[in-house]
């Protein structure tokens, strides 16, 4: 499935996250860790940009 994690222990992990944050919180937990995903990408994208501006401002 994703490598070394299977459907067990996927399913281990979800329900100890359910039984931490309770199923009121983790809607939004999820909403945020999306948020966060996708400002992680968008950095990503944008990173080789600074750094080839950085690199000819050196020059």
């Amino acid at each position: 499935m994703l490598g070394w994690i299977g459907y067990q222990e996927l399913l281990i992990i979800m329900l100890i996250v359910l039984v931490l944050f309770g199923g009121s919180r983790l809607p939004s937990l999820m909403r945020n860790l999306g948020r966060s995903a996708n400002e992680f990408k968008r950095g990503m994208r944008d990173e080789p940009e600074a750094d080839s501006n950085a690199t000819n401002e050196e020059k």
